[in-house]
């Protein structure tokens, strides 16, 4: 399952619920891969910052701090604040004192010859997800967004843009910097050949899912696969995030069904849109609606269930 930021994770948690996948669980065969997004990565302080792959693994290996949706719970800022004092920038990156370790143990087992991938796999045995979580790709890919200001013209890495300036800068173009160059984490390409359905959840279509399609091979791998995503859109607007400047950034309307027009029907077989957008129709496209808030565990369970549910019924179609 491509995933990334704070629905996917939350998405996942659901998931892995409808599964029985936990803590307290029945023993159960029924297995999840998240590729996740790298997209969103940066490196402040010497240490690279892996923003989607961490919210994940906090998420769902609790300890996230759920009232954000994003960092680690019970967080103390005192590097931050002592970097500041000694005027080091940037100011505006939440940088909190738990969540450093994990970068630190990034960093120095990247400089020691070890692979994004390798990296990942090792935080992720003191974490314990339940899922088996791959970076899309062990090359450096990073967002950069084409701002307007005034008669000026400059690019900005993503996450200033979305951080510091709230995605409020109008963006131009977004741009996947080393996508083109990039190849398939190893395991990327064999799990999706391996699974059976193939969900995407409510991430951002542009810098979540569409950062893991720009990596040469996976959009290709999943047009063979049985896909059903769920939108990130409800009633015109992003559910979380600032989702509606980056897809008016690419062209594209913030609706459910100019979203599942942009994945496009090579892509998905279902998409999933919330009852206020069930006129939403795109040929080709299996569209079916329920309330898609994720308001509480239970809503999200509920929601995965649905999504698993159709993916399942339109794979034996395709049989």
């Amino acid at each position: 399952m491509p995933a990334g930021g704070i629905g996917g994770a939350r998405f996942l948690r659901g998931l892995k619920a409808t599964l029985g996948i936990g803590a307290g669980a029945q023993e159960n065969k029924a297995t999840i891969t998240v590729v996740g997004n790298t997209g969103d990565d940066i490196t402040l302080f010497g240490l690279r910052i892996c923003p989607d792959l961490d919210t994940v693994m906090y998420t769902l290996g609790g300890g996230i701090n759920e009232s954000q949706g994003w960092g680690r719970s019970g967080e103390t800022f005192t590097v931050k604040e002592e970097l500041a004092a000694y005027g080091m920038q940037p100011t505006w990156f939440g940088l909190g004192d738990r969540d450093a370790a994990t970068h630190i143990v990034r960093a120095q087992m990247m400089a020691a010859g070890y692979t994004l991938s390798e990296v990942t796999e090792a935080l992720c045995d003191r974490w314990k997800p339940g899922v088996r979580l791959l970076p899309m790709t062990d090359d450096r890919v990073e967002t950069h967004v084409l701002v307007e200001e005034g008669q000026d013209r400059r690019a900005l890495h993503f996450q200033e843009w979305w951080i510091r300036h709230r995605a409020a800068l109008p963006a131009s173009e977004i741009v996947l910097v080393g996508a083109e160059d990039s190849a398939p984490a190893p395991g990327v390409l064999e799990a999706v050949a391996e699974a059976d359905i193939v969900l995407l959840p409510p991430s951002n279509p542009v810098v979540s899912v569409g950062s893991i399609l720009s990596v040469p091979g996976i959009r290709e791998a999943l047009n063979s696969a049985t896909v059903v995503g769920v939108s990130p859109i409800i009633g015109g607007t992003a559910v979380r995030g600032m989702a509606d400047a980056c897809l008016a950034a690419i062209g594209v309307e913030s609706s459910a069904q100019a979203v599942a027009g942009h994945y496009g029907p090579e892509l998905l077989d279902g998409w999933l849109v919330d009852e206020v957008d069930a006129g939403a129709r795109v040929k080709g496209v299996e569209i079916r609606s329920r309330p898609l808030y994720m308001s509480d565990p239970e809503s999200t369970a509920a929601i995965a269930r649905a999504a698993l549910d159709l993916a399942l019924e339109l794979k034996e179609h395709r049989a």
